[in-house]
């Protein structure tokens, strides 16, 4: 009798341990509902990655765990006296930015390694202690906010390099390793939260990445404490990363995305992602409620490298063409007919609708049927970027895009019209706009 009843008390004690843990790891989330909204409606921002490692074009932080003594005794005591990226300008990032659309920046101030790329009185192992010896973050923030775009900061509890003075192996796994186990990481990473929280004015978001949800949720309360306006991002809402949910989700959600494969810089074997491929995980996100952060990785002298450049311009040129579809616009009923994703305006009956169809050569025209719409006499239809008046050097072609009822929805005739690259091959989906609309 006496051996069940110790048996039912160490049960309960073994769950009630579990649902202490679940709760625990369960976010927090004091972000007010007015401020989400407004994150919400900002869609689409630039996350940009980099560190001192990046002088070998190696995985961000990560290549310490496991790593030889003599390799982190390289790593901490002589990259950083060779870092120095004399060919950065935040300037250029910062307009670079605003003219592809995004809304928003989230710059990596401190990764997993525990190189600071700020100013802080924590450590010597920052951005000061180097040839460069100059605040990134500063320029980073400055530069942004005079593009008129909102300021985000990155930044992990986990620190390789606290581990390493420590002299407690470095790990992501280990209790010791991490900031619930390590009470001096813990305090350690609270003071450099709340430098970033009041070194460089407002700051409007924070990326608290990480192993753990009790370090994310620690470092949430200090930024809500001295800021009860900042939107915590990771740490307090979902965040998928290199994945869209098959699904929408309940806004605010933001997905993570890199340009390449690494987060990082990689100067060789490296695959970037086409901008076409860019513009389309933009619009099924939007579509679905959620925000899109798209990274960047500078190279060491602090240039971005051209293979993003030139990805970022081709964004540029397709958003100059359709930001208005960005603009005030929600989430449609339906996210999606087959290859036509939607967005509507806000509090009218206007319907932006993404045509991704490929092959479409310049001059063709095709239809299409939409099920979810109506059409009705003050309905009218356009191409944004272009007029519906003008196919060029082909005078007797009419290229107005035409609307008419079906039995089950409208069908909607549209050409190809506009004359983007020289040799009219515009890859890139075509944005229709339906005003006056009724929904079915």
């Amino acid at each position: 009798m006496m051996k069940n009843f110790k048996q039912q008390i160490g049960l309960a004690l073994l769950l009630l341990g579990f649902f202490q843990i679940a709760a625990q790891e369960k976010p927090l989330n004091l972000n007010k509902p007015e401020r989400e909204a407004w994150f919400t409606e900002l869609g689409f921002g630039m996350f940009i990655h980099w560190s001192m490692d990046v002088q070998l074009g190696m995985v961000i932080s990560h290549s310490m765990v496991g790593a030889s003594d003599d390799y982190l005794e390289r790593y901490v005591n002589e990259l950083p006296k060779t870092f120095d990226p004399k060919l950065f300008n935040a300037k250029e990032w910062a307009r670079a930015a605003r003219l592809a659309g995004m809304k928003y920046v989230v710059f990596t101030t401190k990764h997993h390694n525990g190189f600071c790329m700020y100013d802080t009185k924590t450590t010597d192992f920052d951005i000061m202690n180097t040839p460069y010896a100059k605040d990134v973050t500063k320029q980073v923030v400055d530069a942004f906010r005079e593009e008129g775009l909102a300021i985000g900061l990155y930044y992990s509890p986990d620190d390789f390099y606290f581990l390493y003075k420590q002299g407690t192996l470095i790990s992501r796994e280990r209790a010791e390793a991490i900031a619930s186990g390590n009470e001096p990481l813990n305090k350690y990473a609270k003071e450099q939260m709340r430098e970033l929280m009041t070194q460089y004015g407002k700051i409007d978001m924070v990326f608290l990445d990480g192993q753990e949800q009790y370090a994310k949720t620690e470092l949430a309360k200090v930024c809500w404490k001295i800021d009860p306006d900042v939107v915590v991002t990771r740490g307090a809402i979902e965040t998928p990363e290199q994945v869209i949910p098959n699904t929408p989700l309940p806004a605010p959600w933001e997905a993570n995305y890199t340009f390449g494969d690494q987060w990082q810089y990689r100067p060789t074997n490296e695959n970037y992602k086409s901008a076409n491929d860019a513009i389309r995980k933009l619009i099924e996100i939007r579509a679905k409620g959620g925000n899109l952060l798209l990274n960047f990785g500078p190279d060491e002298l602090g240039r971005f490298p051209l293979e993003q450049k030139g990805g970022l311009n081709e964004l540029s040129l397709w958003m100059f063409i359709n930001q208005e579809a960005f603009e005030n616009t929600v989430p449609f009923k339906v996210t999606n007919e087959s290859n036509i994703w939607f967005l509507k305006k806000r509090d009218e009956n206007t319907v932006y609708a993404f045509i991704l169809e490929k092959d479409w050569v310049f001059g063709e025209r095709k239809t299409f049927h939409i099920q979810s719409l109506t059409a009705n006499k003050n309905t009218d239809i356009s191409v944004l970027g272009h007029d519906g008046l003008v196919l060029e050097y082909n005078p007797n072609v009419d290229p107005k895009p035409t609307v008419k009822n079906t039995e089950d929805g409208i069908l909607i005739s549209v050409m190809r019209a506009h004359r983007i690259y020289n040799d009219r091959k515009w890859p890139n989906p075509i944005v229709v706009k339906l005003e006056n609309v009724d929904f079915k």
